[in-house]
This record gives structure tokens, sequence and C-alpha cells, in this order.
């Protein structure tokens, strides 16, 4: 345990929930799409099928933040089913790792096999556009979320404005650090155009605070799991004891609890997410803020809005770009995180 870590047992019992989910969601996923015996609504008369099913890509099925997507949708299609009358079927194709390669396969075969929606988190833009675009001709309802491809013929977007993101980190670690010192960023994938979008956010609201500086080659990019994130963060400051602060764009190595090899409070830590494994660092001092996405929203209001279009042929109101603001979490407010987190991993 890292020093400072709290022990409180409702924190111990959320990570073993938290740990227990992504078990259950890895065991569901596949990199090769099984074919759907699902029909799209009829555009003839205007009734909904019996059963919908909804393909649900996201970038990876070990990061947290779409294991919890996946439970959102999940839960969201066992309500929103029944106010519509109808079955609704999450098929989850996530590769294990990030592969846009893999991605793209997954949208055509989802849509060759007839499905009547799918949502993805784009790792990246340019290789999955025309992917989508042969889903959408098809006749596939797509839409992304998280991570956008805003050139092709997908609908519309859901999630965090991805500029004002990265701003927020970097202004909530001005604050952290006084107003001056040295910062790197860590940056995930370096092909995810939101998290390029989250650095350049990051960038902007640095030219603002003239006394606070980004190291030298200060951007650290990394494949996005807990290990891989933990291990550049700390060789990056073995190597740089100079950097006092870091702005994380992802949570990445917050997701597991590991000894990130420093005493609480320095370096500062801001980070984007607050899931379950992230909340003791707040507590411990570890972290100053996390700005949390909502994570579990973005698979729940992706089968809302799939089911609006493919029944009603509704696009959402604000199409095409629906934007999820930040909550900021503070140690002050764990507990309430900790209740919300155990009420969403209980559906």
């Amino acid at each position: 345990m890292m020093p400072g870590m709290s022990s409180r047992p409702a924190v111990a019992r959320l990570a073993l929930a938290a740990a227990s989910l992504a078990l259950g969601l890895a065991g569901c996923g596949r990199d090769a799409p099984q074919t759907s015996s699902a029909t799209h609504a009829s555009g003839a008369s205007g009734a909904a099928p019996r059963t919908i099913t909804i393909g649900l890509v996201a970038k990876s099925q070990g990061n947290a933040v779409f294991q919890a997507a996946h439970a959102g949708a999940l839960a969201a299609a066992k309500e929103l089913g029944a106010a519509h009358g109808v079955e609704v079927v999450i098929d989850w194709q996530t590769p294990a790792e990030e592969d846009p390669q893999k991605q793209a396969q997954a949208i055509e075969q989802l849509a060759r096999a007839g499905v009547a929606g799918i949502a993805v988190s784009c790792s990246d833009a340019n290789t999955l556009t025309s992917a989508i675009d042969k889903a959408v001709e098809l006749g596939s309802q797509v839409m992304c979320f998280d991570s956008d491809a805003p050139q092709s013929r997908r609908f519309c977007f859901f999630g965090t404005d991805d500029i004002t993101c990265g701003e927020a980190v970097m202004r909530e670690l001005a604050a952290a650090l006084g107003e001056q010192g040295t910062i790197a960023i860590l940056a995930g994938n370096a092909a995810a155009p939101n998290l390029q979008a989250r650095v350049e956010g990051v960038k902007r609201e640095l030219a603002k605070h003239p006394n606070i500086h980004l190291l030298d080659d200060g951007i650290y990019y990394h494949p996005e799991t807990p290990e891989q994130a933990a291990e550049t963060m700390r060789r990056a400051q073995s190597t740089h004891p100079e950097i006092d602060g870091w702005a994380l764009v992802g949570g990445w190595p917050l997701y597991t609890r590991v000894d990130l090899g420093w005493e609480p409070g320095h370096p500062r830590i801001v980070s984007v997410d607050a899931l379950p494994a992230q909340l003791p660092y707040l507590t411990s001092g570890h972290v100053e803020v996390l700005l949390a996405q909502d994570c579990f929203g973005w698979g729940h209001k992706a089968v809302e809005v799939l089911l609006d279009k493919v029944i009603d042929g509704h696009d959402p109101p604000g199409a095409p770009r629906l934007i999820d603001p930040l909550t900021r979490v503070t140690a002050a407010d764990v507990p309430a995180w900790t209740a919300k987190w155990e009420g969403w991993l209980a559906r």
C-alpha cells in the first residue's frame, strides 16, 4: 500500500466491485464479431423490431473508463428497452488492446450482420472514418462517444469537449503548484484525436501561466494500460526530479493500486476521470483534483440516442456534438463518489 493510502472499508469494497466488473466485462469481449440475428427498424412499416442490437466498439477492454461505459450501456438496454417495448442487445466488440484496424473490422462486420446501431470511441479517426461510412451505407446508425471521427458520416458525438478538458486540467494544476514550477504531461495514445486535443488544451492554458514551464520533451505518450502508464511516469520522474507537477489527460496510472514511487504532495498531480480505483489517490493526497467524465453515461447515453434514432428517426437536441461537462472531484467528495459508483456497479 502506498504511504498515506486510505484503507477505508467502503473504498476497499468499491475497489473489489470494480475489479469484479472488469473481469466480468473482459470475459464478454471478443475480437471477431459474430453474426447477429437482429433486424433494423422497418422503414416501410414504421414498426420497431422485437429485438434491436447495438454494437459497442470502445478502444480497449482493459481500460476502466470503457468498462464503465459498457456497464452503462447494459443498464440502458434493460431500462430503455422496456420503455420502448423492445429487447435491446448490446454487442460488445472491443479489442483487448487498442487497435484501430480491429475497431474498423468490428464496425464493418457489425454492420454486415445487420445491427441497428453502433457506438464507437475512435482510437484513430483517419482509420475509422471509412469503416463508419461503410456501416452507414449498409444501413446502421452510427454515433461516436469519447473520441470522435468528425469527418465521417456518424450522425452525432457524445462526450467531453477535449480542448476545454485539457485547459481545466492545467488550470487546476497551476493552482495546486502555486503558479510556479515545471510540469510534464501524460498523454496516452499519440494517435487518439481526443487525447491530442486535450494536450493542446493543456498547452493553451499553460501559456497563461508565465511562471510554469513544460519540461523539454515533457509530453509522454504510452500504451493505455495502468502498468505501462505508471512505469512511464516513474521513469520520467526519476530521470527528471525537477518535475513539480503532472497533467494527466487520462487517468491510466491511477486505475490500479500501484506505488507511484513518491510521497504525497510532490509532484502534484491533476487527472481526468474519477473511477473507483482513482478515488483512494485523492484520500492519500497523491492526487490534488480529479476531473470526472461521465464514463458510465457514455454507454447509457449512446443507447438512449441510438434507440431514439433507430425507432423514431430523431436526432438528439444539440446534434451533431453533445458535450458532457466535467465534474470537479476532491478528497472531500470521495464518500459521495464512492456511493455513486456503488450504485452504478450494482445495476
